[in-house]
C-alpha cells in the first residue's frame, strides 16, 4: 500500500491538501477533514457520466477544462473558479508560501517536534498525544497576547522503545536529563533556548501531582541536590520541573514539552537526517558512535548517540554535550524550515506523525489545534535570531575534584533578569519595541528631589527582610526621609513594581533611578493623589539586595550560538 502522505495533494484554489484516492469501485473519495474543518466545498460531489474519477486538484490545467462548444482559448471555469455571477477568487499564491501557511511555519525547534499542520489527519495527529495534568503550574492559556512565551523542553533519560538499552541509567523513572528554557521575545523578533546542565546544585521546591488513580500527592522539598532530580523521582511531574526552574531563574513558566530517547531518532529521520559539524573525528566505544571529521549527517540511532555523548568530548563534560545538542537542534530547525520539507507532503506527514508521537505536554496545549496556535507564535521568529546559550555556572567549591556546577555568582542572574526583562542575545532591530519604548518613556523627565519622595514599601520577593533593608539604604543612603517600610505584600510576585499617581510622576522618575528600575517596572495610575498619599513599592523575586540595581543588562558576554549557525563542534 502507498504512503498514505503521498495521496495528500495541495489544492492551489484553497491552499489545503486534500486526500487523492483511486477508487476503482466508483466511490466517490470523501474528505476526511474533521467534521468542524469541513466547509461546503468538503461535500461529496456527483461523479462525471463516464464513470470515471474526477481529477486531482493539483493537475497543471489550473485555469479550467475547456468546453468541446466553446471558442478554442475559451475555457470553462473548473470548480472553485469564478463563473458568471459567482466571486472571482484570488490569485493563488506560490507552492511554497501555500505550504508555509498550511504548516504554521512546521516546528518551533528540535526536541519540541511541533507539527502546525495538523488538520488532515486530524484524528490520528491528536490520538498520538499525551498530557500530564500539573495543577497551577503553567498558563491555563496557549498564548497570552502581548506577552513573552516561556516554554520548559524536557528531554528525559527514560529506556522507552526497542534499541534504547544502551542510554541512559538503566530503569531510571525518567529524570530531567537534558532541559531548555525556550523564551520566546513579547514581539516575536528573537528567542533565547538557555540550557540547564543536569548536574547544577540546586533547591526543588515542594509541588503536589496528581497520580494514575487520581489522587494528589504533595512531595516535600529538596535542598541543595541536582537539578535533574526535578523530575521522576518520588513521583514529581513535569510541574515539578516547571517550578524548580521558576524558582531558580524567576523567569514564569507557561508550557512544557517532554520527549524522550526515540523523539530524537524518529525526528532526524522524518527530515532526512539532521547536519552537523565536527573539528575531530568521533570513536565512542560506549555509544559506538564513529563520525569523520567534518560535515556529517545524522539520524535514527546516529543521531540519538551523538546527542548523548560525552566520551567524544577532551574532558567528558556534560556543558560539552550540551555544546552539541545546541548545534544538532539548530541544524534540526533549518531542516525543518526548509524547502525541502515543507512542499513534500510525504515528510511533512512524517514530521507530524513523529513529532505528536514524541510529545508529551501539559493539559492546555494537549491537542493539534492548540499546539498548532502556540507553534504560529514561536515560528514567527527567524531562525537567525534564535541564540542558543548555557546557563553561566562554574565548579561545585564544596567538592574537592568537582563533578557537579553551581550557578555563577553574577552571570547567571544577570542572564536570568535579561530573560524575565525580555532582552534580546541577539542584535534585532525591532529589538525597539512600541510598548517597551512606552514604557521607557516614563523614566524620561523631571525629578523630585530625595527629600520630596515619599514611598511606602512591601516585600513581595524571596529576600527576607528585604522592605525593611530597602527602607533603610533609601533613608541613609539616598535621603529619601519618607519612606515606610509596610512588611510583607498580600502575595509574592515575580517582577517589582512602582505604583504611582500622575502627580506623582517626578518622585516616580527620581525613586526610579534611584533603584534601577526598568520601564516595565511603572505602573502609573489615572486619578490624582491627594494630600500626603505615597507612592507604592512592591519588590518582586527579581530584588536582590538594596543598591542592586533591578534593571537587567543589556548585554551580557557568555559564549552562545545562533540556530542559523553551522560552526563545527569542538
Amino acid at each position: 500500500m502507498d504512503d498514505p502522505a503521498d495521496q495528500w495533494v495541495l489544492n492551489p484554489d484553497t491552499g489545503d491538501y486534500e486526500l487523492r484516492l483511486n477508487h476503482s469501485g466508483g466511490n466517490t473519495p470523501r474528505s476526511s477533514a474533521p467534521p468542524a474543518q469541513r466547509g461546503p466545498s468538503d461535500a461529496p460531489r456527483r461523479r462525471p457520466s463516464d464513470g470515471s474519477p474526477r481529477r486531482s486538484a493539483e493537475v497543471p490545467r489550473q485555469g479550467g477544462r475547456r468546453s468541446a462548444n466553446a471558442p478554442r482559448g475559451q475555457e470553462r471555469p473548473a470548480p472553485g473558479d469564478a463563473g458568471p455571477g459567482r466571486r472571482k477568487r484570488k490569485a493563488p499564491k506560490s507552492r511554497r508560501k501555500k505550504a508555509l501557511l498550511w504548516t504554521g511555519g512546521t516546528m518551533a525547534f528540535v526536541l519540541v517536534g511541533l507539527s502546525a499542520g495538523g488538520y488532515w489527519l486530524y484524528q490520528r495527529l491528536n490520538g498520538n498525544i499525551n498530557t500530564v495534568d500539573i495543577g497551577d503550574a503553567g498558563n491555563k492559556d496557549v498564548v497570552t497576547a502581548n506577552a513573552p512565551i516561556n516554554i520548559l523542553i524536557i528531554g528525559t533519560d527514560r529506556r522507552t522503545g526497542k534499541g534504547n538499552e544502551g542510554y541512559g541509567d538503566k530503569g531510571s523513572v525518567g529524570h530531567a536529563d537534558t532541559t531548555i528554557l525556550f523564551h520566546v521575545s513579547e514581539d516575536r523578533t528573537n528567542a533565547t533556548a538557555m540550557s540547564i546542565p543536569r548536574d547544577l546544585i540546586t533547591d526543588i521546591p515542594e509541588c503536589t501531582t496528581r497520580l494514575e488513580d487520581g489522587s494528589e500527592k504533595t512531595i516535600p522539598a529538596l535542598r541543595h541536590v541536582r537539578f535533574n532530580r526535578s523530575l521522576g523521582e518520588a513521583d514529581r511531574n513535569p510541574g515539578c520541573t516547571m517550578k524548580t526552574v521558576q524558582e531558580l531563574t524567576g523567569v514564569k513558566i507557561d508550557h512544557f514539552m517532554m520527549v524522550d530517547f526515540n523523539a530524537v531518532k524518529t525526528l532526524s529521520t522524518a527530515v532526512g537526517g539532521v547536519k552537523i559539524c565536527l573539528d575531530h573525528a568521533i570513536d565512542d566505544p560506549k555509544s559506538h558512535l564513529k563520525l569523520p571529521a567534518g560535515p556529517n549527517t545524522v539520524q535514527g540511532e546516529d543521531a540519538l548517540a551523538y546527542v548523548r555523548t560525552r566520551h567524544a568530548y577532551s574532558n567528558e563534560s556534560d556543558l560539552d554535550r550540551i555544546k552539541g545538542q545546541q548545534q544538532f537542534m539548530g541544524s534540526m530547525i533549518r531542516q525543518a524550515k526548509s524547502d525541502d520539507t515543507l512542499t513534500s507532503p510525504t515528510k511533512l506527514f512524517k514530521l507530524a506523525d513523529a513529532a505528536t508521537k514524541a510529545l508529551t505536554v501539559d493539559k492546555p496545549i494537549g491537542d493539534v489545534k492548540k499546539l498548532s496556535a502556540l507553534a504560529k507564535e514561536i515560528t514567527r521568529t527567524n531562525t537567525k535570531n534564535i541564540t542558543f546559550v548555557t546557563m553561566p555556572v562554574i565548579d561545585n567549591p564544596d567538592e574537592p575534584e568537582p563533578v557537579t556546577v553551581v550557578p555563577h555568582p553574577t552571570q547567571a542572574e544577570q542572564l536570568f533578569s535579561m530573560l524575565r526583562d525580555d532582552t534580546s542575545l541577539t542584535e534585532v532591530a525591532a529589538q525597539k519595541k512600541k510598548a517597551k519604548s512606552r514604557q521607557d518613556a516614563l523614566l524620561k523627565g523631571t525629578k523630585a528631589a530625595p527629600a520630596d519622595v515619599r514611598v511606602d514599601v512591601y516585600n513581595g520577593g524571596d529576600i527576607s527582610g528585604g522592605a525593611q533593608q530597602t527602607v533603610t539604604w533609601l533613608q541613609n543612603t539616598k535621603g529619601v526621609l519618607k519612606s515606610t517600610n509596610k512588611a510583607n505584600a498580600p502575595r509574592k510576585i515575580d517582577r517589582t513594581t512602582l505604583e504611582y499617581a500622575p502627580n506623582q510622576a517626578d518622585q516616580a522618575r527620581a525613586l526610579a533611578e534611584m533603584m534601577g528600575l526598568p520601564g516595565s517596572a511603572m505602573k502609573p495610575g489615572t486619578t490624582d493623589a491627594e494630600g500626603l498619599q505615597a507612592m507604592v513599592l512592591t519588590l518582586g523575586k527579581d530584588f536582590k539586595a538594596a543598591g542592586t540595581p533591578i534593571t537587567a543588562p543589556k548585554k551580557i558576554d557568555i559564549p552562545k550560538s545562533s540556530a542559523d549557525s553551522a560552526g563545527c563542534s569542538k
